[in-house]
């Protein structure tokens, strides 16, 4: 197991160390799984290297972030990334490699290596074109891989399905419903997809998510429901807040509202950042 650890970190010093020759100008576009991506903060070369805000980096290869004083870490799965400012090192999963370019802050914004940050987290980096391409690993769910992530939510007149493409995104989404998946629970008594004909105790289904392969069929399905709450408050105050349906299952789990709103956050920056395709849209 040693060796094998420091056989990968010793990779990973030779790619950071390793030169990459760049346009001498910053007019470049980058593309995460094929989208490109946007930046308040324009992306620019240090000492041969693309520099990238923080935000690029979290947001669209699934990082979760943790600040501590000057101290940055990344969170993916089982990686763990950690940067300071200003410094020349990192630390991946314990193990200490050389940076070529510390991190450091510009316009308000943290900018770190693009590279670096990107193969440490499993994804492949290449330049050509003005074009800078990172291609990160697929989400694979029973030995298929995931080829896009659909949501489909209704309201009082009509529904919209959508999807996002970018494997990141289906990791970071899929794990929040894996993680958080609660107790079994017995079906509710009364539940639908449309709010208007729920009743105080019943629940309505928020949306639901489905991880589709090649062909567009589902690999997995998971549906969001929420109590529909009387006012003032009753008796049904105690019953769950959100239940999580397996359709593959066949199975109610109970949920939480943290989950499912950080399942949202990731769809909103998904649509922020032009991830996000509407495939039908039927609100009047």
């Amino acid at each position: 197991m040693k060796k094998v650890l420091s056989g990968f970190v010793m990779a990973l010093i030779l790619i950071i160390t390793t030169s990459t020759t760049y346009a001498a100008d910053t007019d470049f576009k980058i593309k995460v799984d094929g989208f490109v991506i946007a930046s308040v903060v324009k992306p620019e070369i240090k000492n041969n290297r693309i520099m990238v805000p923080l935000r690029i980096i979290s947001e669209n290869l699934g990082a979760k972030v943790n600040w501590s004083n000057s101290e940055i870490t990344l969170t993916k799965s089982k990686i763990n990334v950690t940067l300071r400012l200003n410094s020349s090192t990192a630390v991946i999963n314990g193990k200490t490699v050389l940076l070529d370019v510390k991190p450091y802050i510009k316009n308000n914004h943290t900018i770190v290596p693009l590279r670096f940050i990107s193969e440490a987290f499993g994804c492949t980096v290449n330049y050509k074109n003005s074009i800078v391409t990172v291609d990160t690993e697929p989400l694979i769910i029973d030995g298929i891989k995931v080829k896009a992530l659909q949501q489909e939510y209704h309201m009082t007149m009509g529904g919209v399905e959508q999807q996002i493409k970018v494997n990141a995104y289906f990791e970071a989404i899929y794990n929040i419903f894996v993680e958080n998946k609660g107790s079994k629970v017995e079906a509710p008594v009364d539940y639908s997809w449309q709010i208007q004909l729920v009743q105080a105790g019943a629940y309505y289904k928020n949306a639901q998510y489905d991880f589709l392969d090649q062909k567009g069929k589902s690999i997995k399905r998971f549906d969001i429901y929420s109590l529909m709450e009387s006012y003032p408050p009753g008796p049904l105050t105690n019953s769950p807040k959100v239940l999580l349906y397996d359709d593959t299952e066949k199975q109610w789990y109970l949920f939480s509202y943290t989950a499912s709103q950080s399942i949202n956050q990731l769809i909103d920056t998904a649509s922020t950042n032009g991830f996000l395709t509407i495939i039908s849209n039927t609100v009047a």
